[in-house]
């Protein structure tokens, strides 16, 4: 694969843009379709951060203690059971 020279940063953020129109195929569209295709893509890609963010720690906590409970971790404090 041949690499490509990029003078600056602009350029290389110019060129990635580029690659982004032609992957998606919104060069083809209006400038006010463009800007609701990329708000719509906002929308959701912030979404799925934020619901990441909230909910997986949350399942990754609710899993590890049904896994530890399944594999015969322990589930209670020592000091509870003894009262």
């Amino acid at each position: 694969m041949k690499r490509m020279a990029f003078k600056t940063l602009t350029e290389y953020l110019a060129w990635l843009y580029f690659q982004y129109l032609l992957i998606t195929g919104i060069y083809v569209l209006e400038p006010w379709e463009k800007s609701i295709f990329n708000s719509v893509l906002l929308f959701v890609v912030t979404m799925v951060v934020y619901t990441s963010y909230v909910f997986v720690p949350i399942h990754a906590r609710l899993a590890l203690r049904f896994f530890a409970g399944v594999f015969g971790g322990q589930t209670e404090n020592a000091m509870t059971l003894m009262s």
